[in-house]
């Protein structure tokens, strides 16, 4: 596993070893990232569901200005600060060893994000879970794109929850293989409650 592209190209990142994460694959990558190419320079990321911190990685080679990364293994965080460490982003970088409930539910929204990565474990069922919380946060700036990676049998978000077509809007959508990658953007709804409760 390596950086595609950009200013940390081609350095080889540490993976955390078993079945415990489940990497990205070089392809079903490379395919999201040429989704979001012309939106990550300046931007401020979060990567969810680290595990390796393979995307969050990839966006700052590409010149997101800024990205935190959570997980709830401490295993997973510390390869994490290992490949921050390798790629020498450590002054844009913050992590956290958190469930993604936790952090969704503590976290200071003052700054907010232009990217979230929610790539969870494909057996967790956890992407609308988070979906629906992270509509609750006040975390998700203006143009927020929300980038969504799951098995093709669980792609159909909007079917299984059908409160979320309100909450998300579909920008694109791509499938590779087993590999469904999906780009959501949070409703005008949002933004006038994120208004209304600053008030």
């Amino acid at each position: 596993m390596r950086i595609i592209t950009g200013s940390a190209k081609g350095i080889k990142l540490v993976t955390l070893e078993g079945d415990t994460t489940r990497p990205t694959s070089e392809r079903a990558k490379e395919a999201l990232f040429s989704m979001i190419q012309f939106d990550i320079e300046g931007r401020r990321v979060l990567d969810l569901f680290a595990g390796s911190g393979q995307l969050g990685l990839e966006a700052l080679s590409r010149g997101a200005e800024f990205c935190m990364f959570t997980d709830a293994s401490a295993d997973a965080i510390a390869v994490v600060r290992k490949n921050i460490e390798k790629t020498r982003f450590g002054d844009k970088s913050k992590t956290a060893i958190a469930d993604y409930r936790n952090f969704l539910r503590k976290s200071d929204a003052r700054e907010g994000f232009d990217i979230i990565f929610l790539d969870p474990p494909y057996a967790s069922g956890a992407l609308t879970d988070a979906l629906l919380r992270l509509y609750r946060t006040k975390l998700m700036k203006r143009g927020c794109l929300v980038v969504c990676e799951s098995e093709n049998e669980d792609l159909r978000i909007f079917e299984k929850e059908p409160s979320l077509a309100d909450m998300y809007s579909s920008v694109r959508q791509k499938h590779y293989g087993r590999v469904h990658i999906e780009i959501l953007t949070p409703s005008e709804n949002y933004f006038v409650r994120k208004e209304t409760d600053n008030e």
